[in-house]
């Protein structure tokens, strides 16, 4: 297969990847609006460790090669944080809604930018650090600060993109000591043991149609990892990330055509300032690594 058909494939992975999370993303709203959140992802995580667990010791070596890491103790505090990013960005969708949460979410490629110095020792030129100070502009813009409309919760979505930002620095961080497959392994163990730690204290009968959500919603869990991987797999990061931007709009779409939410003249503006500055560090770094 040439490299162009890679990039093609990668693309419409990535395009598959970002609807199949904004459906989580739905499904997850409706579930935590009606059920608590801790219960939720517990359950979910349930069903991704498990998912992990059975595609490891199908692999070479088994569950002692997938546990095996060079960096145990970030593995675990890696996994650990994604599993809390979860909880925060689930609220973050309830109490604000999927579209302007999403748009606040946008940043973190741009959080990622700005931490690669300090977390990984990367460079960040000048003009990346512009388009990242006009990103956040954008959030101002989305949150409104000081003109009587700005509600704290739009916090948690900010605390959600910073979390997340973290932990996709520490994924690449820990990419030097081990493989892909050892990652998504203690991905989901670590995050099944943090939210069972905490879920289990909030447990609440289900009703029999919000069962079958919980079901779909675990399918969608482990689905969109697996497609990400193959994402990766078969095109280079820098090319197929810029589409990673159309989960704010599905979810967008699923937001205000099934929870009945609007789309603010300001919202709309900050996250196209925001999704614009993002693309722009994208391609600067894409020159960079292509410079290196």
């Amino acid at each position: 297969m040439s490299a162009r058909q890679n990039t093609t494939l990668g693309v419409w992975l990535m395009i598959a990847v970002t609807f199949v999370f904004a459906m989580q993303d739905g499904i997850s709203r409706h579930l935590a609006g009606e059920y608590n959140v801790f219960m939720v992802v517990m359950i979910r995580y349930w069903f991704f460790a498990s998912f992990v667990i059975v595609l490891a010791s199908r692999m070479a070596g088994g569950l002692k090669n997938a546990a095996r890491s060079g960096a145990t103790k970030m593995q675990i505090f890696r996994g650990a944080l994604l599993s809390l990013e979860i909880f925060v960005a689930i609220m973050s969708f309830v109490l604000l809604g999927l579209v302007e949460a999403h748009a606040v979410f946008a940043t973190y490629p741009l959080l990622i930018a700005a931490l690669s110095g300090p977390v990984l020792g990367e460079k960040v030129g000048w003009r990346r650090w512009v388009a990242i100070g006009i990103g956040f502009v954008g959030v101002l813009v989305i949150l409104e600060p000081g003109f009587g409309v700005f509600r704290p919760e739009a916090l948690m979505s900010v605390l959600a993109a910073f979390m997340f930002a973290l932990y996709g620095l520490l994924t690449r961080y820990v990419a030097r000591y081990d493989s892909a497959a050892v990652s998504f392994f203690w991905t989901g163990v670590t995050g099944a043991v943090v939210t069972t730690a905490v879920g289990v204290w909030f447990w609440e009968p289900m009703s029999a149609g919000d069962w079958g959500w919980m079901g779909l919603l675990c399918i969608t869990s482990a689905s969109s990892h697996f497609l990400l991987i193959k994402a990766y797999e078969v095109a280079e990061a820098n090319a197929i990330q810029p589409f990673a931007y159309l989960q704010l709009v599905f979810a967008s779409v699923i937001g205000i055509t099934i929870f009945g939410e609007t789309l603010r003249p300001n919202v709309a503006v900050g996250a196209a300032i925001v999704v614009c500055a993002g693309l722009f560090t994208l391609w600067r770094a894409r020159i960079a690594a292509q410079r290196g």
